[in-house]
């Protein structure tokens, strides 16, 4: 798998596509893709120059924190997905598309169920209980899917005091 720095161009692609999902305007540091979907968020004392050089010498898969995931809806457009650190790195500078939890659906929510509640929007939401950013799902007409993967959930326990 070869990774692909984006330029400033592609990178400010995906800075529109942010703003125009959430309200985002800027993301802080270099952004590498690794095959065709995944971002990731380097922020490290590396330039583009040395990290390529390195990828010469050895198999890098990913460079930096997993970012987002880029899909294509069901009418052509493209969509970001931040992951769960992309949420809690660009959250605080979203405007719009935040779904915010109550003590009851956090609890659902870190146990990796889909959230059955109605909402009036549809597509990715960035889920944030209190001051904390826990993710995105996609909201539909009667639910918002979570996306937290198994190896990440919360047992059945409780995380609130």
């Amino acid at each position: 798998m070869k990774l692909h720095i984006l330029t400033k161009n592609e990178k400010k692609e995906i800075e529109d596509k942010l703003n125009e999902q959430f309200g985002i305007i800027t993301i802080p540091g270099l952004l590498i893709k690794s095959g065709a979907e995944r971002i990731f968020l380097f922020q490290g004392n590396l330039d583009e120059k040395k990290i390529l050089e390195l990828a010469e010498l050895t198999q890098i898969e990913r460079v930096g924190i997993y970012l987002a995931k880029i899909f294509i809806d069901k009418e052509g457009k493209e969509q970001i997905r931040l992951s769960i650190e992309g949420s809690q790195i660009l959250g605080s500078q979203a405007t719009k598309n935040i779904f915010e939890l109550d003590d009851k659906l956090v609890q659902e929510w870190m146990q990796g169920q889909d959230l059955q509640i109605k909402t009036s929007k549809k597509g990715f939401l960035i889920i944030k209980y209190k001051e904390d950013f826990m993710g995105t799902g996609k909201a539909s007409e009667e639910k918002i899917s979570n996306f937290i993967p198994k190896s990440r959930r919360l047992k059945s326990r409780s995380i609130i005091q």
